[in-house]
């Protein structure tokens, strides 16, 4: 049985096994620094018996009036440790917290639409395709250059279900902040 609970800093020690798999993107650690301090409740790491780190959930807040909403910038699960739930489990406990202590409209993430297993999963939980980003991800010599998936999902707050009106031309980059 696993835990999840808030990302803690010694955590950044502990999630090389996560962090190798070539859809994760890596950040300095300044960069998890932050979104610890700022959005504790949207920083999760799922946790095993064993005290080795299964997978996390990074998120955090954006956006003004009906655009206010929570965002997932990573989630990753180890690969020995997928297929066991954790990455939904991971995104219900961003949803909750997005829905139950912030009130957003939605949340919403980017996907590789080459990560078929991501998105299939977050269609499963009630995602949509939004919008195409152009040349979201650039290539990194591993992993090619591909456009996003800015998939969404309506929280209760949006009554009328307006944040997952889908855009039907593809978007750039520059187009997408809040």
């Amino acid at each position: 049985m696993s835990t999840i609970r808030r990302f803690r800093a010694m955590d950044l020690f502990r999630f090389n096994n996560i962090n190798l798999d070539r859809y994760t993107e890596t950040y300095d650690v300044q960069f998890y620094l932050n979104y610890m301090c700022k959005w504790p409740d949207l920083f999760t790491v799922a946790e095993s018996p064993a005290d080795t780190l299964m997978g996390y959930n990074m998120g955090k807040l954006e956006g003004e009036g009906e655009l206010w909403h929570g965002h997932v910038t990573a989630l990753t699960v180890a690969p020995e440790c997928r297929r066991l739930g954790l990455a939904r489990g991971l995104m219900r406990g961003l949803e909750e917290a997005s829905e139950k202590i912030h009130n957003c409209y939605f949340v919403d993430l980017f996907v590789r639409p080459s990560n078929s297993v991501a998105v299939s999963m977050y269609e499963a939980m009630g995602y949509i395709l939004y919008r195409q980003v152009i040349d979201y991800y650039m290539s990194d010599g591993v992993m090619p250059s591909e456009y996003a998936y800015d998939m969404r999902k309506a929280l209760p707050r949006d009554v009328d279900k307006k944040s997952i009106v889908p855009v039907k031309h593809p978007v750039h980059v520059e187009d997408t902040f809040f």
